[in-house]
């Protein structure tokens, strides 16, 4: 059995720093509204602080994987924690989703006791809190679309971000309409929105932390290109799965036409490996060669 991988390192110390800056900005943000909602009687300032708070316990939780992430493997973990991130964005993904519970339990009672609120103190926290989760959203932009511990955290802060525009907005109607329901209301599509958003995040995270294969991959098309080396007979017992968000995994035995030397299947090797990052940015790739061998040859095998 051989195997050969390549890894694409990303910035991680800049990651880290970049973590701990909207930590700091987001604990700042959730103690204001806290006083802010307990102050002006907002369930909707209330609400937007316990999602900020989530905010933080989830980029508390991404810092700490992002960390982990980079520690070196050992004899008793042999991947090290690159696993850690997804499970972070797991954790994060249900957080989104359990807040949003408790959001739309609140609102439907405050909707039937609607309240006077001071209108003011809302409107000027919402616009801090979009100012600084703005800020926030703008620092993990970039790293968020090849990362899925960091998008976690990105889209905690972007539906952060857009929950407080929903709060100055309700602020406003209140201050000037009187309109007070229109808190309960606001508070309510928030957290819609967040079962929305975390949904898709928590689905995303247990494939792979299930080993599916990427929804980016067709196995077959990749036993397709394989098989179309001349001295490749089939290849089986495929699994591909992701490892971290840039390490794709390939495993499968590899059934030959001939009795290859050993130094032949490494150039064989080396090939496949060449071909399956070029077709399919797969970067890790173990492959059992076999000739002759008693066993099935189905793609996939349950073993």
């Amino acid at each position: 059995m051989s195997h050969s991988h390549a890894h694409n390192h990303d910035h991680k110390d800049l990651k880290g720093r970049k973590l701990l800056i909207t930590i700091l900005l987001n604990t700042v943000i959730t103690v204001a509204q806290v006083i802010g909602g307990l102050v002006s009687g907002s369930l909707s300032l209330l609400s937007d602080a316990l999602h900020n708070f989530s905010d933080v316990l989830s980029l508390i939780v991404s810092y700490i994987a992002s960390k982990l992430s980079k520690q070196k493997a050992s004899i008793n973990r042999t991947f090290g924690y690159k696993r850690a991130e997804i499970l972070a964005a797991f954790v994060n993904a249900a957080t989104l989703i359990i807040v949003a519970v408790i959001l739309i339990k609140e609102a439907v009672e405050r909707f039937q006791d609607p309240q006077n609120i001071e209108s003011n103190l809302v409107i000027w926290l919402s616009l801090i809190a979009i100012a600084g989760n703005g800020y926030s959203v703008l620092l993990l932009k970039k790293d968020s679309d090849n990362n899925i511990n960091i998008k976690s955290a990105y889209l905690h802060l972007l539906t952060d971000m857009l929950a407080s525009v929903a709060v100055l907005i309700g602020g406003l109607l209140m201050k000037y309409f009187q309109l007070f329901w229109v808190d309960s209301l606001l508070t309510f599509l928030i957290a819609v929105y967040l079962i929305f958003v975390g949904y898709h995040l928590l689905k995303t995270s247990t494939k792979m932390l299930m080993l599916f294969t990427p929804e980016h991959i067709d196995i077959k098309a990749v036993v397709r290109v394989v098989n179309k080396l001349p001295k490749v007979n089939k290849l089986h017992h495929v699994h591909i799965w992701n490892l971290s968000d840039d390490e794709l995994h390939l495993e499968a035995h590899l059934d030959l036409k001939e009795d290859i030397s050993t130094s032949e299947f490494n150039d064989l090797l080396l090939e496949i490996e060449n071909l399956l990052h070029d077709e399919f940015n797969i970067n890790h790739v173990t492959i059992q060669p076999e000739f002759n061998k008693e066993d099935p040859k189905e793609v996939i095998v349950q073993d």
